[in-house]
């Protein structure tokens, strides 16, 4: 399923850091009868999306909920373990932005965003996007070109299509 507007997404299992360890979260569940926004990066801790990709949706945070949305979401083709430091490195946590780990990729290739760069030691991660999604439709979808470019993909990117 190569992902555009319009499309439902697919059931997925995440993972994120509880209390007692790594536990699944149902993406289903999250979006059901919500308005999320949905963003993907290549890696955590990796220059553009630690620098520019997360910090995008961390200032745009109250806007976006001025307009509705329930909830955003940051996934990365990497472990819960990580997810949950990049989060609270980045501040991403404490601005109440969920780090889901898509940590076999199964999501990532199942809407056919994955890329591998190995140079970059980047193998089987996902691409860098944004969506607005309502109740499982993908509403608004940006796509970046290229993994080390952070614009329409970015907070003020998707918020100016709203």
């Amino acid at each position: 399923m190569t992902l555009t507007t319009g499309d439902t997404l697919p059931g997925a299992t995440f993972l994120v850091m509880g209390p007692e360890g790594p536990q699944p979260v149902s993406l289903g569940d999250k979006m059901k009868g919500r308005k999320v926004v949905i963003f993907a990066v290549p890696g955590a801790y990796t220059g553009v999306c630690t620098t520019a990709h997360v910090p995008s949706f961390i200032r745009t945070k109250e806007a976006f909920a001025a307009k509705g949305v329930d909830e955003i979401i940051c996934i990365a083709v990497n472990d819960p373990f990580v997810m949950k430091a990049w989060g609270e490195a980045t501040g991403a946590e404490a601005t109440g932005i969920t780090m889901l780990a898509d940590a076999e990729a199964a999501f990532t290739q199942a809407i056919e965003m994955d890329f591998t760069a190995p140079p970059a030691g980047l193998i089987n991660r996902s691409r860098r996007y944004a969506m607005l999604v309502e109740d499982g439709v993908v509403k608004v979808l940006h796509v970046e070109e290229s993994p080390g470019t952070c614009e329409a993909s970015a907070g003020e990117g998707l918020l100016a299509e709203m």
